[in-house]
């Protein structure tokens, strides 16, 4: 947490930017300068909007940057705001939410000196904060958020990444272009950490035979304060200040010596930092090389290697996220010596015992050394990221424990949750307010709570999600004509968007990443169905697409283009939008104003998902296939489930299309447009109810947190 920590931690370092942005605002508004370096405004309602109003088109331009707000607003404008009582008003109750004390956390494991280290190569905590690129980065934000919100004493560790991941572009055939930007860091609300000389601290990793020199900046999560590396430094080889550069850079090379700076990197800048961990938490193997620094240190304090390994093992857990092969990494010997090994040599075990660590055969020189069991083997307790997921991955890697039967591979579960003010739109959060009492925010996991929801007026609830839904439409057309004309696309295309996009249409969504195994390519494989749920007059739809193809993956950008091949169909440019360069600035309005939300990844390889538990806090409904958190979710009632038959890819696929398309078709929309005499869809709201009944308080960040403490961070 905040408190415990040696000064060289970063809070002085913060207390002087804080200081320094106070004094170019009037008295009456300095608590914007400490409200701008705390990312907890980003989830309290309506606390973005203070920063807007100083000035909307700054706000946007920076991607809600408070800071670049506060230090670019003219001197006029703040001394008019500062005269403005009411807003002054509204910066003092921010203030004081913002600085209310977190619970005491009373579990004695955990403490502020000792609190929980979490690793992960990605950070989703903001949209002025580029450093994430899906849905584990969106995780590992809101774990962050929940451990404030809990008072959980909590560090992160990540990389600062100078170009974060790649902007996308689509052409007018619909294929994909990448492009990558340099953020401006110095403007961002986080600080350089310095030592006691007023230097940056630094820390040394070997990658690659020379020496990395890796600087720390503290960004403030609410109570929970980030740390993230970064080699961009002028004493550093041109080559080295590249290796935090960019999110899932392309070369392999740079992606291990990534994981050197967050893995080796991240354990010596905490001991720099004087942070003295009780729990190392891996969300994913990027960081599980921080496992052997902490043993080559052991070690070199005198303990037998077998002491050693018990020792590191028996304070770290791991977090595995994807089935799917590019998740689970792995190198042979000859790509990772010359990235790794000077940092081998320091370690004083036999290079076979670090080799074998990562494989599955034990003595195989030819089987690559993998993260994902680098970590398991150096863990003491390990979880997938649902129930069924904890099925895929016992079988998996049910070849590490040879002597076991797959159901008693030692890899639980712990279904990921969303941080719930973060997703749920002010809106919503303020008719709960109205129904369940402000103490709902606490009461998270309350089903009989929850249960109350029931109570809604169906009239006030469907007023909600028509409003939802109108600023949803009005992005949607703003976006999508000024992507087409930057596409260059003809008038009458763009026109199509601002004019035909309805607010009173049923609205579909799927954004997500466009990996081939997430089946976006499902919406085009019978067209003619398709199309006549788009040429409908009596029961229209209109369907938002976003997500990006990595750049690598050729099949995923295929399915880009074969869905912009039907954009000049009849009435698909009107119904049909695809927003480009889907972002965290983006995904919040898709999955407050969306209906209905589609997800049809190819059994088994969804882990979990989350986007729908987003969509679940708004209002919206799911169509999905039974697969990940909806396995558990589903009840009958509370959405549709797509059961997807075992068998060949192709059946699959084919048999999940024509599934998708007419249960749409047969189900949800006679449900949406049957309206009662006051215009009101009674049998929609009923699903919406039982949906958010059944589903928030089971699918929040905060339970996520408390599963972890019980089953994973207790010995």
């Amino acid at each position: 947490m905040d408190d415990g920590y040696e000064a060289n931690d970063g809070r002085r370092d913060r207390a002087r930017a804080i200081s320094e942005l106070a004094e170019r605002l009037p008295a009456e508004l300095t608590p914007l300068a400490r409200i701008a370096y705390d990312y907890r405004w980003s989830w309290i309602a309506d606390g973005a909007a203070l920063f807007r109003e100083m000035d909307p088109s700054t706000w946007r331009r920076s991607e809600c940057n408070p800071r670049y707000v506060i230090e670019t607003t003219p001197s006029h404008r703040l001394i008019e705001l500062a005269a403005d009582e009411s807003f002054v008003r509204r910066v003092a109750a921010l203030a004081q939410d913002i600085a209310a004390t977190p619970p005491t956390w009373n579990d004695g494991a955990i403490a502020a000196d000792r609190p929980v280290a979490y690793f992960c190569s990605e950070f989703a905590v903001h949209c002025s904060l580029p450093i994430y690129g899906g849905g584990l980065g969106v995780l590992a934000g809101d774990l962050l958020k929940a451990a404030s919100d809990l008072g959980l004493p909590m560090v992160g560790i990540g990389l600062l990444y100078r170009q974060g991941y790649f902007h996308q572009r689509m052409d007018p055939e619909g294929w994909q272009h990448e492009y990558w930007i340099n953020t401006n860091y110095h403007r961002l609300p986080l600080v350089c950490v310095t030592g006691g000389d007023g230097r940056p601290l630094t820390v040394d990793v070997p990658v690659r035979g020379r020496v990395v020199h890796i600087q720390v900046w503290r960004v403030q999560v609410g109570a929970v304060p980030l740390f993230l590396l970064d080699t961009d430094r002028g004493d550093n080889d041109v080559v080295d200040r590249w290796i935090t550069a960019r999110l899932y850079v392309g070369d392999r090379h740079t992606r291990l010596a990534q994981y050197a700076v967050l893995g080796i990197g991240g354990v010596r800048a905490l001991a720099a930092l004087g942070i003295r961990p009780a729990l190392f938490h891996l969300n994913e193997g990027h960081a599980a090389l921080g496992a052997f620094e902490r043993l080559r240190v052991q070690l070199a304090a005198g303990r037998n290697e077998s002491d050693a390994l018990a020792a590191v093992r028996a304070s770290t857990i791991f977090t595995t996220h994807t089935p799917v092969a590019a998740g689970n990494e792995g190198y042979t010997e000859n790509e990772v010596e010359p990235v790794l090994g000077a940092f081998i040599d320091q370690l004083g075990i036999a290079r076979s015992t670090f080799y074998d660590a990562g494989r599955t055969r034990p003595g195989d020189h030819a089987e690559p050394i993998n993260i994902t069991p680098l970590a398991l083997r150096t863990s003491r307790a390990a979880n997938a990221v649902s129930r069924r997921h904890g099925e895929v991955a016992r079988a998996m890697w049910q070849p590490l424990w040879p002597d076991h039967a797959p159901d008693a591979v030692p890899i639980g579960s712990v279904t990921n949750g969303v941080h719930t003010t973060t997703w749920m739109a002010a809106a919503m959060q303020h008719l709960l307010d109205r129904h369940l009492g402000v103490e709902w925010r606490g009461r998270l996991a309350d089903g009989a709570l929850w249960a109350r929801v029931v109570d809604i007026p169906d009239a006030e609830l469907w007023r909600l999600r028509c409003e939802l839904r109108t600023t949803l439409v009005s992005y949607v057309r703003e976006r999508s004509v000024l992507d087409r004309l930057a596409r260059g696309e003809s008038p009458e295309y763009v026109e199509h968007a601002a004019r035909v996009f309805d607010p009173g249409t049923l609205t579909i969504g799927f954004a997500r990443r466009v990996a081939t195994y997430k089946r976006l390519s499902l919406l085009t494989l019978f067209p003619d169905l398709a199309r006549r749920l788009l040429e409908s007059a009596a029961h229209p739809i209109q369907l938002v697409l976003a997500g990006k193809a990595h750049p690598q993956d050729q099949d995923a950008k295929n399915t880009l283009h074969a869905i912009f091949q039907s954009k000049n169909l009849p009435l698909v440019g009107g119904r049909v939008a695809f927003l480009e360069d889907y972002d965290l600035h983006m995904a919040p309005r898709i999955v407050a104003g969306v209906d209905l939300w589609l997800n049809f990844p190819r059994p088994p390889l969804e882990a979990s998902g989350t986007s729908g538990m987003k969509v679940v806090l708004n209002g919206g409904l799911n169509l999905s296939v039974l697969d990940g958190w909806w396995c558990e979710a589903y009840d009958g009632e509370n959405g549709w489930a797509i059961d997807t038959p075992p068998g060949d890819p192709r059946a699959q696929d084919e048999h999940d299309a024509v599934a998708v398309l007419d249960t749409i078709e047969r189900q949800v929309l006679p449900l949406f447009y049957a309206r009662d005499a006051a215009g009101v869809p009674t049998g929609w709201i009923a699903k919406i109810k039982a949906s958010m009944a059944t589903l928030v308080p089971r699918f929040t960040a905060e339970r996520m947190l408390r599963d972890y403490v019980a089953a994973m961070y207790a010995r």
